[in-house]
């Protein structure tokens, strides 16, 4: 059974153009994010599920560098691109990954996989309920179930989000919500806009010299340590479909 993290990531972002291959103490956010999934003990592999559009070509060569699979697909149509990706690498289970996520803590990601695994659920989420910070999304499914949902999915929005066919039906499928024994969902930690880049650059410059293995604990302490950073993109409201 292989377990493959796909991460969807595109170079066109409408708030902040380009974010993935942004750069951070000489090293891009989405090499980062790899470098934080492949920490994880449950993942066998990581695809990077990228659109075929010629801007997208920056990724590929990246994943090319780093010897990261990829898949390039529709840009709107995420779901397709999940489900054609999973197809052609022969995934069993998909953990559904954003590139926006630079800071994603691979104990988050065995612990959401672990849950899908030892259950019989069709779909498992630390998001759909928050107590996570923004920036920490999981999402767990199966082949199975991804096939089923990208035949019946018909609203666009259901397309491009992959996975509310699931959640926005729960009176049919098994669900599971992952908590924090905390809530931290007032912290915002994904990049969305040139704030959240400042915010992320911060956080990567003060921890990751000291740790390369720095757990969401560790940023959770320096942002109090520096309580003026929640200022900077504190006022930033997230997209919604």
């Amino acid at each position: 059974m292989k377990v493959a993290a796909i991460i969807q990531a595109r170079m066109g972002s409408t708030r902040l153009p380009g974010k993935v291959l942004k750069k951070v103490l000489g090293k891009t956010l989405l090499e980062y994010q790899v470098e934080r999934v492949l920490r994880a003990h449950t993942i066998d592999e990581i695809i990077i599920a990228t659109t075929t559009k010629k801007e997208d070509d920056q990724i590929v060569d990246m994943c090319k560098q780093l010897s990261i699979n990829y898949y390039r697909g529709s840009e709107h149509d995420v779901l397709s691109r999940y489900y054609e990706a999973a197809k052609k690498f022969e995934v069993d289970i998909i953990v559904r990954l954003t590139s926006d996520c630079p800071l994603i803590d691979p104990e988050i990601i065995d612990k959401t996989v672990q849950v899908f695994l030892q259950g019989k659920f069709d779909y498992v989420s630390n998001s759909i309920i928050r107590t996570y910070p923004r920036g920490m999304d999981t999402e767990v499914f199966s082949f199975q179930g991804v096939s089923e949902i990208n035949k019946n999915a018909v609203k666009n929005y259901e397309r491009e989000h992959v996975t509310p066919y699931w959640y926005e039906r729960p009176e049919n499928y098994r669900i599971k919500v992952v908590s924090h024994y905390t809530d931290l969902s007032k912290y915002r930690l994904t990049v969305d806009t040139i704030e959240d880049f400042k915010l992320i650059s911060n956080i990567i410059s003060s921890v990751y010299i000291k740790n390369r293995h720095y757990t969401l604990e560790d940023i959770i302490k320096v942002i109090s340590d520096n309580p003026d950073w929640l200022l900077i993109n504190s006022h930033i409201n997230q997209k919604t479909f």
